[in-house]
């Protein structure tokens, strides 16, 4: 029969009563809208104590509800909390036990992974005590018919290990996958909103690199996932974004909390507008070089674009970036869309080379080895603010790009700002220094409007 990893936690993390665990864990989903549509291939939840992060849980678990009948395996990968150790752990039990009941493990599943995905191993030590993973499995147990589990902790590995043995478990309709992670961990309650929300931005852009270890206790694990999502073309979805100063706890240290959900586009669907310009950021991309050379070689603009996508005959707004040796190099482009976004980009394209003040003309040397991108902002939105507290407390750092103005003083940041001034307080006092304010420039006049970006750069 083999043997069973019994409960650790019940008791602590939640109920052991099963009457009371299914009492509170109902009167989590009775506070869920019911859920009609897409069912998640992927979702990221919290596992906390049930009393802080279960309301956001739900939420996600709540996703499920189409497929409670048609999901029969779960691979649940959390971080290791308690066990130092390499690579991935799977159990050698043959089931999970939980107030609620017994939950078989999918043994061949494991098997095929060990087999096939080098840094994956049996280390029942580290499932022993750990309370990631199993504070799911309630949530799932209330959630679902009948299932198998293939349960992995996640110790100190690369996270392209994670998104191998997820891509080896991937299975089709019958399988999801379950991401479990906190987010930040003993900040106050507006310092953890602003470190929460960073995270977010990470996750829902896919940005794996952008999410680091102390922004989640399980970023290994996610930053697997977005890997494989990105890859896949999976659309994301942020359910819940909280922290236990919002559920069950105090505001001078708190955990944050989130929810995700990953599914795959719907058959037939246009691309997102996001997608669809990176299938042409070749084509732009080609449009800024062969400008800039044409200008170095000729003194000429090259010959306008023809036989284009009609995305790119469009009106749009760009920025062109020019960087050496990562050394910004040059940066002009365009806040409004006035013309077709193909010749926003090659005006901008020589702008940025031969006319931005702070820098001396190129020279044909330096066409080399030059890394230009094309940022393809959205219509800047403005904001309703009262002030610069309130102005800074709606910045969404990473996602956020900027404009500020007071009278004829005005700047702008595109998002990418962000990589390198990650405090909302500083990025706001930079782009004060660039419209030529000072850093506490106070006014009732100033003015601010926020857009989004599409990078689009070599790959």
């Amino acid at each position: 029969m083999g043997h069973v990893r019994p409960a650790a936690v019940a008791g602590m993390f939640y109920p052991a009563d099963p009457l009371a665990l299914t009492r509170e864990l109902e009167s989590y989903f009775a506070s869920v809208p019911v859920w009609a549509g897409p069912v998640p291939k992927a979702i990221i939840a919290p596992h906390a104590g049930t009393v802080y992060s279960g309301p956001i849980a739900a939420r996600a678990y709540a996703r499920l509800t189409p497929a409670q009948a048609s999901i029969s395996r779960v691979v649940l990968v959390g971080p290791s909390h308690r066990v130092a150790f390499h690579g991935i752990a799977a159990s050698s039990a043959a089931f999970f036990d939980t107030p609620l009941g017994r939950i078989p493990i999918d043994r061949s599943a494991i098997d095929s992974l060990l087999a096939h995905v080098p840094g994956t191993g049996i280390l029942d030590a580290a499932h022993a005590a750990e309370h990631s993973l199993e504070v799911h499995l309630p949530f799932l147990q209330m959630m679902l018919d009948r299932f198998v589990l293939v349960p992995l902790v996640v110790g100190d590995a690369d996270p392209a290990l994670v998104a191998q043995a997820l891509d080896t478990l991937w299975g089709g309709p019958e399988t999801l996958i379950v991401v479990s992670s906190d987010l930040s961990h003993y900040l106050d309650y507006a310092a953890a909103r602003a470190a929460d929300q960073r995270s977010c931005a990470a996750i829902e852009q896919l940005d794996a690199a952008a999410l680091l270890q102390d922004q989640a206790c399980g970023c290994i694990p996610i930053r697997g996932l977005l890997t494989v999502a990105k890859r896949r073309g999976l659309c994301v979805e942020t359910i819940d974004l909280r922290n236990s100063g919002d559920t069950a706890g105090p505001r001078d240290r708190v955990v944050g909390y989130g929810a995700w959900a990953f599914t795959a586009p719907a058959a037939g669907a246009e691309d997102s507008p996001e997608a669809a310009l990176h299938r042409h950021a070749a084509t732009l991309l080609e449009i800024a070089h062969a400008n800039i050379e044409s200008m170095l070689t000729s003194g000429h603009p090259a010959p306008p674009a023809t036989d284009i996508a009609p995305l790119l005959r469009g009106d749009g707004a760009s920025f062109v970036t020019l960087r050496r040796d990562g050394d910004l190099r040059g940066c002009i482009g365009s806040a409004t869309a006035w013309r077709a976004l193909a010749d926003d980009v090659a005006d901008n394209a020589i702008k940025a080379a031969f006319a931005d003040p702070r820098f001396p003309p190129l020279t044909p040397a330096e066409l080399d080895g030059l890394d230009i991108s094309v940022s393809v902002l959205t219509p800047p939105q403005p904001m309703t603010i009262t002030g610069e507290a309130d102005l800074l407390a709606q910045l969404r750092p990473g996602q956020d790009g900027l404009i500020i103005a007071d009278g004829e003083r005005s700047a702008l940041f595109l998002p990418s700002v962000w990589e390198v001034l990650p405090d909302p307080a500083e990025f706001l006092a930079q782009l004060k220094r660039k419209a030529g304010m000072r850093p506490d420039h106070g006014s009732s006049r100033l003015t601010a409007q926020r857009f989004s970006a599409v990078e689009l750069k070599k790959s």
